[in-house]
């Protein structure tokens, strides 16, 4: 990487399995088996996503079976109960489907997925065409960056930049995602942002910062102004 923020186009997954709107219910559930997913894009036309469907839409299926629900559960749950009695996507699908671009950064894909409640999103085009998918788990494939990565970007993209003169004489070790910045700075001031900036970086789990500024003894040496006292 070249110090940028990774985004959704980093870490998606390129071959995604769709169904049209006409898709059955058991064309869709053998799907989701196959390709071990918990839900699949609905598209129409050149590839514009429509819905998704999930697990949690087939569910309903099953859960009705043998009918059992009362009239205010039915009323309570009207589009579980609509949904049991679906046989195509159209029917079944999740509509409008929540996607997201792939030039957005992964703390985005994430509040996306925290806030709407779901394990992954279809990345579409400017059009609403699909793109790919991106999941939880592929949020998560930043964590697997290298310690010895994630040191030489901790050490070119904020150390060198930040303290260019004391460079030489900060260490920055990295040990199961966990960045260790030691050493004495000439400009104490910029040591709360140089742990900000270390814990933005992609794949970083922690960080400990034990820099320190200049000894006090050097700060008292340094020749005071004369006194006008009289």
């Amino acid at each position: 990487m070249d110090g940028r923020p990774y985004t959704v186009n980093d870490v998606m997954t390129r071959t995604v399995v769709s169904v049209d709107r006409d898709a059955r219910f058991k064309e869709i559930a053998a799907a989701i088996e196959r390709w071990q997913v918990s839900a699949v894009p609905v598209i129409e036309g050149e590839g514009r996503v429509v819905g998704v469907v999930s697990e949690a839409d087939l569910l309903p299926k099953e859960e009705f079976r043998s009918g059992g629900a009362g009239m205010v559960e039915q009323r309570e749950r009207a589009a579980d109960t609509a949904k049991a009695g679906a046989v195509c996507a159209k029917d079944l699908m999740t509509t409008p489907a929540v996607v997201i671009r792939a030039d957005a950064t992964l703390p985005q894909a994430a509040r996306v997925m925290a806030r709407q409640q779901v394990k992954r999103l279809p990345v579409v085009d400017a059009e609403g065409v699909l793109q790919g998918i991106v999941s939880r788990a592929d949020l998560l494939k930043v964590f697997l960056r290298s310690d010895d990565e994630l040191a030489f970007q901790v050490r070119a993209q904020v150390v060198d930049r930040l303290f260019p003169v004391s460079r030489h004489d900060i260490r920055v070790e990295v040990c199961d995602g966990v960045v260790h910045l030691t050493g004495t700075v000439r400009d104490s001031e910029r040591i709360p942002l140089a742990e900000s900036l270390t814990r933005s970086v992609e794949g970083v789990v922690d960080v400990v910062c034990s820099l320190t500024g200049p000894p006090l003894a050097a700060a008292s040496s340094a020749p005071s102004a004369p006194s006008t006292a009289g």
